[in-house]
C-alpha cells in the first residue's frame, strides 16, 4: 500500500501552487487533510522550512527553501524521514528545472504543469522501493532532522486553519493571485511588435546622434534625450500591455503623450509620415492598455 499520497510544490510568499501530483482518493479524512494543506500552504512564511501536521490518519509534511516548498500528505505510518527525504527529492529537481525569476513571475496556478509528470515519478519511487536501496538518502535526512526537528503541529485544533478554510478568516496575502490578465489577442501582439520596433528605432537614433553630438555638435543633446526618453516610454507601454499595475489608465496616457509631444519635438529630424508612423503606434499601444482587463479567477488548488 502507498505511503504519500499527494505532493505538491507551492510558492512560500503567497501559497500559489505551480505543480501538483494527480490523486484519485475519495476518502473522505484524506479530501479533508487535502483542505487542510490548501490552508497551511497560505501561511508557510510563518513557519520554519521543515514542519509536520498531525492529522485523522494522515499527515501532512512540509519543507520549504527559498521561494518554493514541497508539502506532502503521507498515511500515518509513513516514517517521518523519509517523507522529508521525498520532499527534499522534489525540491531539488524542481530547483534545478526552473529558476526563480520564473517562480516569481508565475501568476496562474499549477504555471509549472510539466513537472507533474515528476511528482508521480518519485512519488511512485518512494513508494515501491525498499528503505534498504535508499539508506544513505534516509540517514542523511535522519541526521539532519536529529539536530533541526520538524516543527510540529495539529491542524484539527488550529483555529486559523479551520477559518481559512470555512471562509471566516480573513488573511491579507499582499501579492495573491486572486486576478490574472485577460489573454493576449492578436492585435495586442501586434502592437507589441509595433512598439518595439519603435523603440528600437527611438533607441539607434539616439545612440547614432549621441555620437556624433558629443563630437561636433552640443547643441543636437537635447534630441539625443528626447530620442531615449521615446524609446523608454515605448518600452514601458509593453510593459504596462502585459503587466497589471495601479493607476494603470493614467500612465497609459501619460506615456501616450509623452510620445506625442516627443515626437512632435523631433519635426525636422523626422518628417511628418514617420512622426505619424510613431504616434498612430502609441495610440494603438495605449488602446490595448485600456482594452485588456482584468479576469477574476478564484484560486483553485485542486488538481
Amino acid at each position: 500500500m502507498s505511503m504519500i499520497l499527494f505532493a505538491c510544490v507551492v510558492r512560500v510568499r503567497d501559497g500559489l501552487p505551480l505543480s501538483a501530483s494527480t490523486d484519485f482518493h475519495l476518502n473522505q479524512d484524506f479530501l479533508e487533510c487535502r483542505k487542510r494543506l490548501k490552508a497551511l500552504s497560505l501561511i508557510l512564511a510563518q513557519y520554519p522550512d521543515r514542519g509536520t501536521a498531525a492529522g485523522r490518519g494522515f499527515n501532512i509534511h512540509f519543507h520549504s527553501s527559498g521561494d518554493i516548498a514541497c508539502m506532502g500528505i503521507c498515511t500515518s505510518t509513513c516514517p517521518t524521514v523519509m517523507a522529508f527525504c521525498f520532499l527534499e527529492e522534489l525540491q531539488w529537481k524542481f530547483s534545478a528545472s526552473y529558476d526563480s525569476t520564473s517562480i516569481s513571475l508565475a501568476t496562474r496556478p499549477y504555471a509549472f504543469l510539466e513537472f507533474d509528470n515528476i511528482i508521480q515519478k518519485v512519488k511512485y519511487h518512494f513508494n515501491y522501493t525498499s528503505c534498504s536501496q535508499m539508506k544513505n538518502n534516509l540517514e542523511k535526512i535522519q541526521e539532519e532532522l536529529k539536530f533541526h526537528p520538524p516543527v510540529l503541529l495539529k491542524v484539527e485544533d488550529t483555529e486559523l486553519m479551520n477559518g481559512l478554510i470555512n471562509g471566516h478568516t480573513e488573511v491579507h496575502m499582499g501579492s495573491a493571485p486572486t486576478y490574472r490578465m485577460q489573454p493576449v489577442t492578436p492585435l495586442g501582439i501586434l502592437s507589441l511588435v509595433l512598439n518595439i520596433m519603435c523603440g528600437a528605432l527611438n533607441l539607434i537614433r539616439g545612440v547614432h546622434l549621441a555620437e556624433y553630438s558629443f563630437q561636433e555638435d552640443r547643441e543636437g543633446i537635447g534630441n539625443v534625450i528626447v530620442f531615449l526618453l521615446s524609446f523608454l516610454a515605448c518600452i514601458f507601454q509593453c510593459y504596462l500591455y502585459l503587466f497589471h499595475g495601479s493607476s494603470r489608465k493614467m500612465k497609459a496616457f501619460v506615456l501616450f503623450f509623452s510620445i506625442c509631444l516627443c515626437n512632435i519635438y523631433l519635426y525636422g529630424l523626422r518628417n511628418i509620415w514617420q512622426i505619424l508612423f510613431h504616434i498612430g503606434v502609441a495610440c494603438l499601444s495605449s488602446y490595448q492598455i485600456l482594452t485588456r482587463q482584468l479576469m477574476e479567477k478564484q484560486p483553485d488548488f485542486g488538481v
